[in-house]
């Protein structure tokens, strides 16, 4: 194979079509442009989401409320309020027997917000912990109790 003997994909490159040459092209007379208006005339541009004069889809939608405006008003269910602690932290950064609460947490470095706390199951423990938080999911509170550990739920 030499230099001279390659070629493009099929495909890969088009001719560009040529308007405005006879009827019988297809694309003769008015060149695809259609009949008079803005978009039929020489540097006609629309502009990006330009619909015609119709109110565009941005100012239809419902406008965003809040301080600083991050979130819609009917999409804010989706979001948590909690605050994620997994068992892998839990087991790195406490002793056998201790006592796990907010507070202790806090200082430890993990749940530094005000969003109440719920621990996950990502990683093994076993450490047998008592653990105070606000939430568990189901399989946290099995590997917790399976290490010899107990959880207590807080009122949030």
């Amino acid at each position: 194979m030499k230099l001279n003997q390659l070629r493009d994909n099929p495909g890969a490159r088009k001719t560009h079509t040529r308007v405005g040459r006879g009827s019988s092209s297809g694309l003769g007379k008015t060149s695809g442009r259609g009949h008079k208006g803005a978009g039929s005339r020489s540097g006609a541009k629309t502009k990006p989401n330009y619909e015609g004069g119709q109110n565009p889809i941005h100012m239809r939608m419902r406008k965003l409320r809040g301080p600083h405006m991050k979130k819609s008003m009917p999409f804010e269910n989706f979001r948590t309020k909690t605050q994620p602690v997994n068992l892998a932290d839990l087991e790195e950064r406490f002793d056998d027997g201790a006592e796990v609460t907010v507070e202790s947490l806090k200082e430890k470095g993990l749940a530094t917000r005000k969003d109440p706390v719920k621990i996950l199951a990502r990683g093994e423990i076993k450490k047998k912990l008592t653990v105070r938080a606000h939430g568990f999911s189901a399989a946290a509170k099995e590997k917790i109790e399976a290490a010899g550990g107990s959880c207590h739920t807080l009122e949030p």
